[in-house]
């Protein structure tokens, strides 16, 4: 379900740090609410002719205003002699969801509610949860959520309704579903942990976030990367460093050949050891018009190197983007984060940019000697081609790059 957007509170210049816990597994539920929907709209007309190969994804997807009836497509549809799979209805509920058209995908929920010849699953019910939400609001869900049959309470919509109320913030309510949770005895995943912790970053509460890994752990619960990156994230903007390098070495004991996780302690250990993280607590804040403080940024770094990690360019490009055009004051350490995230996917232009862009900067000075730390580490590492595509980079716009690393 994806972005609950950190990126939106950083544009806001919000106090607090949100890292998106990257819910996006589609998730869904089931059963009708009363008058829900309405049908009284007519299918949009196409401004294009109908066809003889036209589909009903297609018929749907030019439902471009929510005022507009899936409903009406689906009951035409069905009349015209056609039948619809489960399965069908699940990719243009999802393709709809990932466009932002919660109305018509909750529609076709109703639909495959009211017709039973529909088996649906737990993630049917969840993903019912995530639209009500979406569509008529948390209240809304979660009196949906109360009346299901104790069987279809199921860790997937219990982290349905925990997603809900951490997307909103309402900490009281999340809190008291999680000691639900708790006490359920289900099988929950480190999905549901990590909406927790996710809502703890988000409203500033870091100190709460270790006890949630404790719960995990004592669950047999194995942590995944998001919940490795939720948990030092919050140790790193404590500025506790220590814990921060002993998470990193426990992680490293189960990252095996994991290019991904790999990737993950190689950048994050650059951006402790190259951006002088241990003396961060002897820094000032860093001041902004709406109080961005050190520790916030710290948070959002660790967001870049996860998806540094996870090879995701796209969401490298967006999250610089965003702190850029918040126009904050940013240091040396931020620009190490996101060069070191860029040379290590070998996306040498962009950490040419980077470069460019911290030359620029009027509130930080471009420091030569960071970059050599970044070349070193990656030299300490044994990414020894990265640390020269650096230094090729600096030799090309005349930084006083290390001649020892050049052929």
């Amino acid at each position: 379900m994806a972005f609950r957007s950190l990126l939106s509170l950083i544009k806001q210049r919000n106090n607090n740090a949100l890292i998106n816990n990257g819910y996006h597994n589609h998730r869904s539920a089931r059963f009708v609410t009363s008058g829900a929907v309405s049908n009284d709209y007519d299918e949009e007309t196409s401004t294009t002719a109908e066809v003889d190969d036209d589909d009903l994804r297609s018929r749907i997807l030019r439902l471009r205003l929510p005022k507009r009836s899936a409903t009406n497509v689906l009951q035409k549809w069905v009349l015209q002699g056609n039948s619809i799979p489960v399965s069908q209805l699940r990719d243009i509920s999802n393709e709809l969801r990932s466009s932002q058209r919660y109305k018509h995908a909750l529609e076709i929920s109703e639909w495959m509610v009211s017709h039973e010849e529909y088996e649906l699953s737990d993630s049917d019910y969840a993903d019912r949860i995530d639209l009500m939400t979406k569509v008529f609001g948390i209240d809304a869900a979660e009196r949906y959520f109360e009346a299901l049959p104790l069987a279809a309470k199921t860790c997937e919509t219990y982290t349905a309704l925990l997603h809900s109320y951490a997307g909103a913030r309402m900490t009281e309510k999340a809190e008291e579903l999680y000691e639900r949770i708790k006490d359920s005895n289900l099988p929950f995943d480190a999905l549901t942990y990590n909406e927790m912790m996710t809502l703890y970053m988000s409203v500033g509460q870091v100190e709460k976030v270790p006890s949630v890994v404790e719960d995990l752990k004592q669950q047999k619960v194995a942590p995944d990367m998001f919940t490795y990156n939720l948990w030092i994230s919050s140790c790193a903007a404590s500025l506790n460093i220590g814990e921060v390098r002993r998470i990193l070495e426990e992680m490293s004991d189960g990252a095996g050949s994991d290019e991904s996780w790999i990737r993950y302690l190689n950048l994050a250990n650059i951006y402790v050891t190259a951006g002088h993280l241990d003396s961060a607590s002897s820094n000032p804040l860093v001041e902004t018009e709406k109080q961005i403080t050190q520790s916030q940024w710290i948070t959002y770094d660790f967001l870049i190197i996860l998806y540094g990690a996870m090879g995701n360019k796209d969401k490298l490009d967006h999250i610089w983007n965003s702190l850029r055009m918040t126009k904050q004051k940013m240091i040396s350490r931020n620009y190490i984060c996101i060069l070191s995230a860029y040379l290590i996917l070998d996306h040498t232009k962009e950490a040419g940019e980077v470069i460019d862009q911290w030359k620029q900067s009027t509130t930080t000075d471009f420091d030569t000697n960071a970059c050599k730390r970044i070349m070193d580490a990656f030299t300490n590492i044994g990414l020894n081609e990265v640390a020269n595509n650096l230094n090729l980079i600096l030799i090309e716009k005349n930084l006083n790059p290390d001649p020892k690393i050049t052929n």
